[in-house]
């Protein structure tokens, strides 16, 4: 984070960034945890859970998937979500 007197809607956009990188770890994290029959999707916060992190990651990741998809089984548009994020927040940071 910048340390210095900041513009505050530039603390804010930087700080929703920060905020969205957390929930797309999260989403990958629950989405190998269910998958490996860790997180029972039967309970109901944990479906909860779950929707709600499908709601938030899933449209940005099928942007990407548009572009590119999936590699021999493998989803990397989680990654390249969090590399456009941190590319935008340094862009931000820098220029302000």
């Amino acid at each position: 984070m910048i340390v210095g007197s900041v513009n505050p809607f530039v603390w804010l956009v930087l700080t929703l960034i920060d905020l969205y990188t957390w929930i797309v770890i999260a989403a990958v994290v629950m989405s190998w945890l269910v998958a490996f029959g860790v997180i029972n999707t039967f309970n109901r916060f944990a479906r909860a859970v779950v929707g709600f992190l499908h709601a938030a990651t899933e449209p940005v990741f099928r942007l990407i998937r548009r572009v590119i998809p999936p590699i021999g089984g493998l989803d990397i548009s989680p990654i390249i979500v969090l590399i456009a994020l941190q590319f935008i927040s340094y862009c931000i940071g820098y220029y302000f």
